[in-house]
């Protein structure tokens, strides 16, 4: 009867089992609110998106577009989209109010036959343009005398030169922008500059994205997909405080700013982007802006910068 009457302590379970009961319940909470905020961004998506079928994104009638675009290998998706959507946009924004130059810079398959037959639909829209088809491929660039490998080369730790690819970028994109500068000495000018890439899109993208904030934007960029929900492009685009991607898929960005933003399918503030087509004021560029690097001193510790967010 005596052992019976002592005190004996209870085993300590409940803060082993607490714990888990406690992640569990957070868990759910996750995934119940996760759900609700899926659910009501589906809804909010698909309420702007029967709402974009009736909104008119046209430009004013003496808005002014030079599109500029450069190609290598690009063969795929210009005779399954590129061609077409482009012919469909220059329709869109009217013939006579755009100017297209397109630089395809050496490819091995048969770029170049695209863009020919594309010519030729432009030629029959009557749509002024500049098309260069370059036989002087990367191989050619590279295999330069030793002495003619000067800016825009570094050394490697093996000891020998290598050109550098941004330097290289940004030289293709100056050259598509050449006719700015000539038509511009015949008093043709424009008010945007559109750069597209080898990228799939619809005119409406391209409407929408000239009508970002009314127009007025330092740079209005798309955001581009080569394996859906993850972004392409991460090497050029920074949130509104500078910070890169968080995350390459929904919500992305590290900026509370850019965050909420996007999450209502609001223009969302950046500090730097491209991303498959972006479209800029054309007035810097009448002021001799263009497309660079940083120096071969830089690149030669292992630092770089996309030549998209390099303009001076």
């Amino acid at each position: 009867m005596l052992a019976d009457t002592l005190y004996k302590p209870r085993p300590r379970r409940t803060r082993r089992f607490r714990l888990p009961r406690l992640l569990h319940a957070l868990i759910s909470l996750f995934l119940v609110w996760s759900a609700i905020e899926t659910y009501s961004l589906s809804n909010h998506f698909d309420r702007i998106d029967r709402a974009a079928e009736y909104q008119d994104h046209a430009m004013p009638l003496s808005a002014r577009i030079f599109i500029a675009s450069i190609h290598w290998n690009d063969e795929e998706v210009l005779r399954s989209h590129w061609n077409n959507a482009v012919l469909d946009l220059v329709r869109a924004l009217g013939p006579d109010r755009v100017f297209l130059s397109i630089y395809e810079s050496g490819s091995y398959d048969n770029t170049k036959g695209a863009i020919r037959e594309l010519d030729a639909d432009l030629e029959d829209l009557g749509v002024p343009r500049k098309v260069v088809l370059s036989d002087v491929t990367h191989e050619d660039d590279i295999q330069v005398p030793d002495m003619e490998k000067g800016e825009g080369w570094i050394d490697t730790d093996e000891g020998e030169r290598e050109l550098r690819r941004i330097p290289y970028l940004a030289r293709l994109r100056n050259q598509s922008l050449q006719p700015l500068e000539e038509l511009a000495r015949d008093g043709v000018v424009f008010d945007s500059v559109l750069f597209l890439n080898d990228v799939v899109f619809t005119p409406g993208d391209v409407l929408e994205l000239l009508d970002t904030n009314g127009g007025d934007y330092a740079a209005a960029c798309s955001l581009d997909f080569s394996s859906p929900p993850s972004y392409y492009d991460t090497f050029a685009l920074r949130d509104s405080h500078g910070n890169g991607h968080v995350t390459h898929s929904w919500p992305y960005f590290r900026s509370s700013t850019s965050r909420r933003a996007m999450k209502v399918l609001a223009p969302v503030p950046v500090s730097s982007c491209w991303n498959g087509m972006v479209a800029m004021p054309a007035l810097p560029f009448y002021e001799h802006l263009r497309f660079r690097g940083i120096s071969d001193s830089l690149a030669q510790s292992h630092l770089e910068g996309s030549e998209c967010c390099l303009i001076q």
